[in-house]
């Protein structure tokens, strides 16, 4: 028997391409509450028998979280990003989250202020990707994404630092986005950002895309990623400073890619669909999905076309047409 769950927000339509990738009646469904800043969300596909589950982290409180249809929300792993002793931020635990080729969790992980990699599908616990490039220790690990030759490109802004950006513990004076290569090599791929936050790749994993949390540069950007590993110039896809000076709740943060190449992008005003230039210019906002709540990221599951949020204090999801990109 299907479960029935309250609905909150609405969709705006701002180009009618935006009704082939969004159904007429789609709804922004809430699916747990009472959180206190829920990010990160990934899908575990299923195996089998065993039917696939969404992880989410709960930041503040230092915790992933595991949902299913059947169980909804139960706790996966605490702590899931600071393993010390007291207090250490407002921000302790685990942020992005992803799932690699070998099928491990890999975890960006604020207070161990590393990147993590811990098997689901066979016993064995943690181990750190990488804690510090160049002998210098991140600030707080963002978010992550996992390219199929086995590198991984993370963000590092200082939101999960107890004083944020003037915190005396860091090491580092660089923001940056940073390449693990597939031998664990570390090396700082983008270093002129202010505020890194999401980041993403194109179908063909041949472009880079990454959010910037800066209320003065609230940009999406776009950067080719060379034979090497390597990344080049970056160019803007999307800017949302006027969705912010119109008073709309959020700022770039997470995104995804689907099938077709459009960016699901979490900004002011919810989860904004952009249709990229194929030309390389700027992309065109076709709509937004509008929780009412800042909303920090989102990502495909159950057959690839549902898209789970984490708006705030909830969990939710819609419903598309399209499939997320290599579904």
């Amino acid at each position: 028997m299907a479960q029935h769950y309250p609905t909150i927000g609405h969709v705006v339509r701002d180009d009618p391409r935006l009704n082939a990738l969004l159904p007429e009646n789609a709804q922004i469904e809430v699916l747990a509450s009472g959180f206190d800043w829920t990010e990160g969300p990934v899908w575990v596909k299923g195996t089998g028998n065993t039917p696939g589950y969404l992880l989410f982290s709960d930041v503040p409180n230092n915790v992933i979280h595991r949902w299913t249809e059947k169980s909804g929300v139960q706790v996966f792993l605490k702590p899931s990003g600071y393993t010390g002793l007291g207090t250490y931020s407002n921000e302790p635990g685990s942020n992005g989250l992803t799932i690699d080729r070998q099928g491990r969790l890999i975890a960006c992980e604020h207070g161990d202020r590393r990147i993590s990699a811990m098997p689901l599908n066979k016993p064995g616990g943690k181990i750190t990707l990488a804690d510090r490039c160049q002998g210098k220790r991140f600030n707080s690990p963002n978010d992550v994404v996992a390219h199929s030759n086995g590198s991984y490109y993370f963000t590092d802004p200082p939101y999960g630092l107890p004083k944020h950006d003037t915190d005396p513990s860091r090491e580092t004076k660089l923001f940056g986005v940073y390449r693990i290569d597939p031998e664990g090599e570390v090396t700082v791929a983008i270093a002129d950002l202010v505020r890194p936050n999401g980041v993403a790749l194109s179908p063909d994993q041949k472009t880079l895309y990454v959010a910037q949390s800066d209320e003065k540069q609230p940009v999406i950007l776009a950067y080719p990623i060379l034979p090497d590993g390597t990344v080049g110039k970056g160019r803007l896809v999307y800017n949302a400073l006027d969705l912010m000076k119109r008073g709309l709740k959020g700022a770039p943060d997470g995104l995804k890619v689907d099938e077709q190449g459009n960016l699901w992008a979490t900004g002011p005003g919810g989860v904004l669909v952009i249709a990229p230039d194929p030309k390389g210019g700027a992309g065109t906002l076709l709509g937004r999905i509008d929780p009412g709540e800042a909303t920090a990221n989102c990502a495909w599951g159950d057959d690839g076309k549902t898209l789970y949020i984490t708006a705030d204090m909830y969990l939710c999801r819609i419903r598309t047409n399209v499939r997320g990109a290599n579904w």
